[in-house]
């Protein structure tokens, strides 16, 4: 499909630039294909959904993956680089987006130490569109505890050109029930759940199962194709436990449905259901890309964000719900003042098979 097809005007300030407080405050959207939308929020969730459903939690967490460094070659030559890194390949390598990659070349020396903390790395090769794999100077926790120290929360970009990143992102951009380190971007839509929604979800019936996709930097590259069949996904490190697997599809045997919290729940699951829809214990990295045709197998709901003009995740829901029907929801939901992107409200929609 061509990309434009997924194009829409987003008026500047209906950015959020800092969460809903409380986070379950945060405006909900349903949406079902054929019917009227309905606004509501998303501490209503409970009653928006059935006993025996289980909702699908992404449990990555957030790294200070955003790095700022000086370029150190042997003659003294010395040159301002930037790193995000996106994606973990070793106990001391990292993959990353590099800010001023032509400054760069394997074998540099890249020194990132700040406040008073020293750390560095050695540029092992560089890819397409001003990627490098670093391999740093500590590895495992060390390197984890390093990054605490000098790194930055990589806000995205639509939230970081209109302010600095503060202490309060670090609590902001990170979910109550995140434990696996190794993301470099948030599972957005698990962001407006409190201890307070839990219980209520608890009290409804509905359970919750946890799954790990470390979400990288890559969600929020641009789609440059004219054509969705050119454009290429970045790998994303995930699993699924055999557990975890077995609850699902036992949920979903009693009638229950599986509601991916999150576009990054819903594409694990998706790689790793077989064709019948079974879910099964899976490990790896995932570059699934999915657009409208697509057959969706593990998911009966999703509850996400609103998403970028011409993403990945825009072309995502609408395969889910349709893509009439998506631009329909959006639409309304500028007109009628929501907030968009990552620390913006949230939409729980149903596929358009249930037309």
């Amino acid at each position: 499909m061509r990309v434009d097809a997924f194009d829409f005007d987003l008026p500047d300030d209906r950015i959020a630039i800092r969460p809903a407080s409380p986070r379950d405050s945060a405006r909900l959207l349903v949406v079902k294909p054929g019917e009227d939308l309905s606004d509501t929020t998303v501490n209503r969730l409970p009653g928006l959904l059935r006993p025996g459903d289980v909702l699908v939690f992404n449990d990555t967490k957030v790294i200070p993956a955003q790095l700022e460094g000086v370029r150190i070659r042997a003659d003294g030559a010395t040159a301002h680089v930037g790193a995000t890194l996106h994606m973990r390949v070793g106990p001391d390598r990292w993959k990353a987006f590099i800010r001023g990659a032509k400054k760069l070349k394997p074998g540099d020396r890249v020194d990132f130490g700040a406040n008073g903390h020293d750390l560095a790395a050695e540029v092992l090769s560089k890819g397409d569109e001003g990627e490098a794999e670093l391999r740093f100077d500590r590895a495992g926790g060390a390197l984890d505890a390093a990054l605490a120290l000098v790194g930055h929360v990589p806000l995205p970009p639509y939230i970081a050109s209109k302010r600095a990143e503060d202490a309060q992102d670090r609590r902001d951009y990170q979910t109550i029930y995140a434990r696996e380190k190794g993301a470099v971007a948030a599972p957005t839509a698990g962001l407006h759940f409190t201890d307070d929604l839990f219980s209520a979800l608890d009290e409804a019936g509905i359970r919750r199962a946890f799954v790990t996709l470390h979400v990288g930097a890559g969600t929020f590259l641009p789609v440059k194709a004219e054509d969705t069949t050119a454009h290429k996904m970045h790998a994303e490190i995930g699993h699924v436990d055999a557990q975890t697997a077995a609850m699902l599809n036992e949920a979903r045997a009693n009638g229950g449905r599986v509601v991916a919290v999150g576009t990054t729940s819903l594409r694990l699951l998706e790689s790793a259901a077989s064709e019948s829809g079974l879910i099964e214990p899976w490990a790896g990295a995932t570059d699934i890309f999915i657009t409208p045709g697509y057959r969706f197998r593990a998911i009966d709901v999703l509850m996400t964000n609103f998403h970028l003009p011409r993403s990945t995740l825009f072309m995502l829901v609408s395969a889910f719900s349709g893509l009439d029907t998506m631009r329909a929801a959006y639409a309304h939901a500028i007109e009628t003042g929501y907030r968009f992107y990552s620390y913006g409200d949230a939409c729980l929609l149903f596929p358009q098979e249930a037309a």
